[in-house]
């Protein structure tokens, strides 16, 4: 099974919402991925990124959340555009995994005619709650005719242990990593805004768009006893991070 991390868009948002003692004027430029699988038995996509067409016009799709984390950068910084650069078309993806419904997780959802998605049950629950929008779940961003697959905790992808679900609540109510088995790199866990910026992680930071600071602070200790074990850990918005990481066609195995 290979890995590839695919570029899913570009954000411009305030320090200070990761970062408590940011001066409330900075700005942060964030980093936007979804990671790709290839496993013998189908294609496997963790998170579809921005829609593209943010790019242009993010008001018209994400309304006032556009203030609040605003696209900048090409056209072509998409999850599509990424995956014609491994050779695939959104028809030849077989699963999708949502970490979570916010729509720089899932904009390029309705992309994937072909695949089936998988989110966890509790993020199911709250993107269709009354107040789903002011959460920020966006219904023309997640909610689409293809197959959805509500699960729990421990959820195998694939049926042989090298892509299982892990349940990291705080962010939102539902987040889910998933943790990847490769024959050469090992163990890989993609935590997406369970750990946005790395050094949240490293300093116990709350973020001040988490749903549930303690569920998040307890995810913060499971994800470093994976780390401990030897997991390599994908954050969902880290620029350092993700310069450092191979992207588009250069592959973990």
């Amino acid at each position: 099974m290979k890995m590839h991390v695919l570029d899913g868009g570009r954000l411009k948002m305030r320090r200070r919402v990761y970062v408590p003692d940011a001066d409330k004027t900075e700005m942060i430029e964030l980093p936007v991925i979804a990671v790709l699988f290839r496993h013998p038995e189908g294609n496997v996509l963790y998170d579809t990124g921005c829609h593209p067409l943010v790019s242009d016009d993010a008001e018209a799709r994400w309304g006032k959340l556009a203030g609040v984390m605003t696209p900048i950068g090409a056209h072509s910084q998409n999850v599509i555009e990424g995956l014609a650069a491994v050779g695939l078309k959104p028809g030849e993806i077989d699963v999708v995994v949502n970490s979570h419904f916010h729509p720089d997780h899932c904009g390029c959802n309705e992309f994937f005619t072909e695949a089936r998605f998988i989110v966890h049950e509790a993020e199911l629950a709250a993107a269709r709650a009354p107040d789903g929008p002011a959460q920020g779940y966006l219904s023309g961003e997640w909610d689409h005719p293809m197959p959805m697959q509500a699960v729990d905790e421990g959820h195998d992808v694939m049926g042989d242990g090298r892509l299982v679900c892990v349940h990291l609540p705080g962010h939102t109510p539902g987040l889910m990593g998933l943790l990847a088995e490769l024959e050469k790199t090992g163990k890989v866990l993609c935590v997406s805004d369970a750990v946005s910026l790395r050094r949240n992680l490293d300093y116990d930071e709350v973020p001040k768009n988490a749903s549930d600071p303690e569920a998040l602070l307890t995810s913060y200790a499971r994800i470093r006893s994976y780390e401990a074990d030897g997991a390599m850990i994908i954050c969902g918005h880290d620029d350092e991070q993700v310069t450092a990481l191979r992207m588009r066609a250069e592959a973990y195995d």
